[in-house]
């Protein structure tokens, strides 16, 4: 089972999905788009593997580093980078590393930061969800979450974490580059996506226990669609099938030890467990590596974009986006290219200030602007 890896000086980030399936779309298509022109406006570099950011209610940026289990501020009236806080243990090989970042939202009334992060803990190398409190300018009184075995191979962790309109918490712990664990529902939380109270605990409402949805590879990427609510995702294939998929509470999406990458397209990397088997909207039958994604809606980035999926290709460092169908349950188009960056890859793709899109790459962040 082949994995395609980024591995840059800063980062080293693999995804890559399943995908097959009814009302699927085959997406084939790698050429920019003429509908609307964009540009990248820098708006830090010099960093060192900002893989995950997010923004406060004020405008500013925080961001991990990767490999150092660093917490660090961008204030966006100065431009100061501040050190908030270090998370101790951090293993940054391969995938591994500070990988996720939420604010509370009711930050700064509550004020706590979240973190998903592989690291040393009691002597065992664990993926795990962490808290930290703020007091002022730092943070104070990490608390473990959520603690899972990390594998034994650096690939595989997941990483992605976002608060939903439900104010709950949404995790997606990759499967650890074993497939089996994508389709085990005992007490083995690798290959799923959690929805969490803000404690750590499942939420109400979840279909088994801390999990929300079940037979994952591996993401990096899933947000929410602002005009309908729908909790959207994307995966990374093997040698085949990358995807994006919609998620529903309770959903199997297929990943499991009967993968298939061999023959014609569609090849089979959604056969395992139990039916129904959620199939993706839409997939690469060639792998792109993708990443992070985001909705524009009002980005200023033209009617063109207005209402699209925009989300990562780490493989050629692009930009993509995707128009969604009349009903926003699906599309009616292929992707195409934005904008193919200089940047090294295409991480976290978040939403900002004026909602505008941002997106981060080894070394900086950056937003997507008008050319």
């Amino acid at each position: 089972m082949r994995t395609i890896r980024l591995v840059t000086a800063a980062t080293c980030l693999v995804l890559l999905s399943p995908a097959v399936g009814s009302a699927r779309l085959q997406d084939r298509t790698a050429t920019p788009s003429s509908a609307a022109a964009v540009k990248v406006v820098p708006v830090r570099t010099g960093l060192n593997g900002p893989s995950g950011f997010t923004f406060s209610p004020r405008g500013n940026i925080w961001y991990l580093e990767r490999g150092t289990g660093e917490i660090r501020i961008i204030y966006r009236k100065t431009g100061a980078d501040h050190l908030f806080f270090t998370i101790g243990g951090v293993d940054g090989t391969g995938e591994r590393g500070a990988l996720g970042i939420a604010l509370d939202p009711a930050f700064p009334t509550k004020p706590f930061i979240y973190v998903y992060v592989t690291r040393t803990w009691r002597g065992a190398l664990r993926n795990q969800l962490v808290r930290i409190k703020q007091i002022g300018a730092h943070g104070t009184g990490l608390r473990v979450l959520v603690s899972t075995p990390a594998s034994s191979t650096p690939y595989h962790n997941g990483g992605r974490i976002l608060f939903g309109p439900d104010h709950k918490l949404y995790v997606m712990i990759g499967e650890g580059h074993n497939a089996a664990n994508a389709q085990d529902l005992t007490a083995n939380l690798r290959g799923k996506i959690l929805r969490l109270d803000r404690d750590g605990t499942a939420a109400a409402g979840n279909p088994h226990g801390r999990i929300w949805s079940f037979g994952h590879r591996n993401s990096f990427g899933f947000t929410f669609d602002p005009r309908t609510g729908r909790f959207w995702e994307t995966e990374n294939g093997p040698e085949c099938n990358d995807e994006i998929n919609l998620i529903l509470k309770g959903g199997n999406y297929g990943w499991g030890p009967n993968e298939f990458c061999g023959g014609t397209a569609p090849q089979d990397t959604n056969n395992s467990g139990p039916k129904p088997r959620r199939l993706p909207k839409t997939y690469f039958a060639g792998t792109i590596g993708i990443t992070g994604a985001a909705f524009c809606i009002s980005c200023g980035l033209g009617a063109g974009i207005n209402g699209d999926l925009v989300f990562g290709d780490v493989n050629t460092s692009s930009i993509r986006a995707i128009n969604m169908n009349a009903t926003r349950t699906g599309f009616s188009t292929a992707s195409r290219v934005l904008i193919a960056t200089s940047t090294g890859g295409v991480h976290s793709v978040e939403v900002g200030p004026k909602h505008h899109i941002f997106f981060s790459g080894p070394n900086g962040i950056y937003r997507l602007a008008p050319a």
